[in-house]
């Protein structure tokens, strides 16, 4: 594989095999913008570029080879919206280290406090959470962070939206002065240029070309599934297709094996693709995928970079991608030369929001269906059977079996003689029995808000307290609520629309001075001396 282009950047011999073993051919605009930038010194930076244009090797590359190995404390601190995005960055990150002494450690609601205390005590090089977590450690005085050498902000606008600016900026506070900053965010609101300009010295902005978003000859679908039930469906949809081939996408490489060995079990002429294999082996895959001796080929977004394959029935997301850029390039892979392709995407309940969110940035209509039954596979068998004996009969390519077939129907009833045949050549194929249930799910098909409300520890809320509280005076059940995030003098927590109008309304209503303020995360500017700081 070529990697001038990453060595021209000046990446190191150990980083370029990373490179290598990610299977990345050449770099991305951002890439070859940041990568640079970093490695020479040249301030703080504010890079605008949409997500899915390889912003965490932009600046995971480059942090691999300015941090110390034998530093004692946490040198660079990311910051991410989502615990699934600081998940991802990671594991993104951890791929890039090869052999190098850097421990790499992720953040996040939802994990054990005293596990994630735990590791901390242990040390990291480079420590990756959501803003509510990382504050919630620096008030614990767990996490020091006045050593720091590098703050990364991503997807700054996504954390403004989700109400976390100001958790972010006294975040900020707890950071090195010293330290060199970046901010990467597909827009820049005047709130964003606002903390940069508190926050980041003398920085410079990296503008990234935004990419073009066409899929005019794919049919878009989008099936809501539980995660138990998704190979299931899967199943149901290659046996739908009388000649299916298609490329299915998982986000891991432990997924990619799972599923393609699951397939392979089940008599499917499946592969499976990801980066941990060597560069000989993926090319003999893909190979194989090109010739069609393998018609399903499971992979990751990374290996599938450079597979060229026009006619493809399928583009399956098993895995919902991170962004809008990500699903274009894979959906993109079918629906070419003329041809129109079907790209299907598995959704559970808290995956729609982002489904929506993808479907606006791509100005394309994903329209929602049901799995097809059992029933209803085994009836489109029998018409396909029906339909393959018809061109027999008019090809009369069947006239040297006649005499055979007239002593067969001279020894039994025709009717009997064609039920075990069916019986004979097509149980399995026919037994509606192998498709077991798929349970329904609710989808909340009207998205989440985020609220703020103006009361913190301070007022002796934690948590449970609070859920308590909203339920009391609103009767919003506690399962509606969720990434509850309560701080020193405020707290944020997220419900449905329809659950956020009542609350709004029900705390709008008191007049006891006693309750709180409750109001959208991203609409604070009216809020009381309380809730400021």
């Amino acid at each position: 594989m070529n990697l001038e282009k990453f060595q021209s950047l000046g990446l190191s011999e150990k980083t370029l095999r990373a490179i290598e073993k990610k299977g990345f051919e050449e770099p991305t605009e951002i890439q070859e913008k940041i990568i640079p930038a970093m490695l020479n010194d040249v301030g703080d930076i504010i890079g605008q570029a949409q997500t899915g244009t390889g912003k965490t090797a932009a600046f995971g590359l480059p942090l691999m080879e300015i941090l110390a190995t034998d530093f004692k404390g946490t040198q660079a601190l990311i910051l991410v919206p989502t615990r699934e995005l600081a998940i991802q960055v990671s594991e993104e990150i951890n791929s890039f280290k090869g052999k190098r002494k850097l421990h790499i450690l992720p953040i996040y609601g939802g994990q054990s406090i005293s596990d994630q205390l735990r590791r901390i005590q242990k040390g990291s090089d480079i420590i990756i959470g959501t803003p509510g977590r990382i504050l919630d450690h620096i008030s614990r005085k767990s996490l020091m962070l006045d050593r720091v050498s590098y703050v990364i902000l991503d997807e700054a606008d996504e954390m403004l939206n989700m109400g976390f600016i100001d958790e972010v900026e006294e975040i900020m506070e707890h950071t090195n002065p010293a330290r060199r900053t970046l901010l990467f965010s597909a827009t820049i609101p005047d709130r964003i240029m606002k903390s940069a300009k508190k926050f980041m010295k003398n920085f410079r902005i990296i503008t990234i070309k935004k990419a073009a978003m066409t899929v005019d000859l794919t049919d878009q679908i989008y099936f809501e599934v539980a995660q138990q039930d998704k190979f299931e469906a899967l199943t149901r949809i290659i046996d739908m297709e009388k000649d299916f081939y298609g490329l299915i996408f998982c986000r891991t490489k432990v997924l990619v094996d799972e599923i393609a060995s699951k397939l392979i079990d089940r008599g499917y002429d499946a592969e499976g693709i990801h980066g941990d294999l060597s560069q000989h082996l993926r090319e003999r895959i893909l190979e194989k995928f090109r010739k069609q001796h393998a018609t399903i080929l499971v992979a990751t977004d990374v290996a599938a970079r450079g597979i060229d394959v026009t006619d493809l029935t399928h583009v399956i997301n098993y895995s919902l991608p991170q962004d809008s850029e990500s699903y274009i390039h894979r959906i993109g892979r079918t629906g070419r030369a003329g041809k129109k392709g079907i790209a299907i995407t598995f959704i559970s309940p808290d995956e729609y929001r982002q489904l929506k969110r993808i479907s606006m940035m791509t100005k394309s209509e994903i329209r929602k269906e049901k799995v097809p039954a059992g029933s209803d596979i085994v009836k489109m068998k029998k018409t396909r059977i029906m339909a393959e004996l018809k061109d027999i009969i008019k090809s009369g390519n069947h006239r040297e079996y006649m005499k055979t077939a007239m002593e067969m129907l001279e020894s039994g009833d025709p009717t009997e003689l064609i039920a075990s045949f069916l019986k004979h050549y097509f149980e399995d194929e026919l037994d509606e029995k192998k498709y077991r249930d798929i349970r329904s799910i609710s989808v909340d098909h009207k998205g989440k808000s985020r609220l703020f409300v103006s009361f913190g520890r301070k007022d002796g809320l934690n948590p449970r307290k609070l859920i308590k509280m909203i339920n009391n005076e609103t009767r919003v059940s506690a399962g509606k609520i969720s990434e509850v995030r309560v701080m020193e003098t405020f707290s944020f927590l997220t419900v449905p629309f329809e659950e956020a109008e009542i609350i709004l309304k029900s705390f709008k209503r008191s007049d006891d001075s006693t309750m709180p303020i409750v109001q959208r995360a991203n609409d604070m500017k009216s809020m009381n001396k309380k809730g400021k700081r």
